[in-house]
């Protein structure tokens, strides 16, 4: 668990998906020459439940955080990489080449923990995935599909940015630079965010016992990143089936 404290630690994670919307690709990306993706997993109904559960543990510390559901939904991020806008066609190409052969939905994964980092003073809390050898071997195929069309570092143009997050911050720039290989590999710690609440109330939360389950993935998903590592724009998703 110190492993998993320490990396996270130095992470600024991303709090979930916001405005998805609905369809295959989305239209929409700020016309840049560089955009800032983020490729996730979706979780099947299981693992949302939980989720959806320990979100609402937490809403009910601090009424204040956000809610899980079509603005935040749950994901694991498997790789986040700035690519050529140009070739965002050939990105999601990519990726449903590496679809057409893994089948993330036979998959059982496993979530072990609870835990969280302190993220603008409150608890960022993550529920943890074991990183099985099928999931690292699929984020390095994504990585390895992806690379004709990554570059080395971004600016704000290529993020999502809001009026009231209109600028981001250096840490979210950079941790998307180094995200390879500073968070691939032996350094992936597959997690799904669950919500926020006040640190103290959430240590008592997690140091209840933990009930591990099994879940499967459901989908995968393009998103553009915002501020702070946020799944912020649906771009491309695949509905996968067994």
């Amino acid at each position: 668990m110190h492993r998993y404290m320490n990396v996270l630690g130095a992470l600024t994670l991303g709090l979930a998906a916001s405005r998805a919307g609905t369809g295959q690709t989305l239209s929409g990306v700020a016309a840049n020459g560089v955009t800032a993706i983020d490729i996730v997993l979706e979780p099947d109904s299981t693992m949302v439940a939980h989720a959806k559960a320990v979100n609402q543990r937490l809403l009910a510390m601090y009424p204040k955080g956000f809610v899980l559901g079509d603005e935040h939904k749950p994901h694991i991020s498997c790789l986040q990489r700035y690519v050529r806008t140009a070739d965002l066609d050939k990105v999601y190409e990519a990726v449903s080449k590496v679809l057409a052969t893994e089948k993330p939905t036979s998959w059982t994964l496993k979530a072990f923990a609870d835990t969280f980092v302190v993220w603008d003073k409150l608890a960022l809390t993550v529920i943890l995935v074991e990183p099985t050898a099928d999931i690292v071997a699929f984020q390095q195929r994504l990585i390895d599909a992806v690379e004709p069309y990554t570059v080395k570092s971004g600016t704000t143009a290529a993020f999502v940015t809001t009026k009231t997050d209109p600028t981001i911050n250096h840490s979210t720039i950079e941790y998307v630079e180094t995200y390879v290989p500073a968070s691939s590999g032996k350094k992936f710690i597959p997690h799904v965010t669950v919500g926020v609440a006040p640190p103290d109330s959430v240590k008592k939360m997690i140091a209840e016992p933990f009930d591990s389950f099994t879940f499967s993935p459901a989908g995968v998903s393009v998103y553009q990143l915002g501020n702070f590592g946020t799944a912020a724009k649906k771009l491309k998703t695949w509905q996968l089936t067994k």
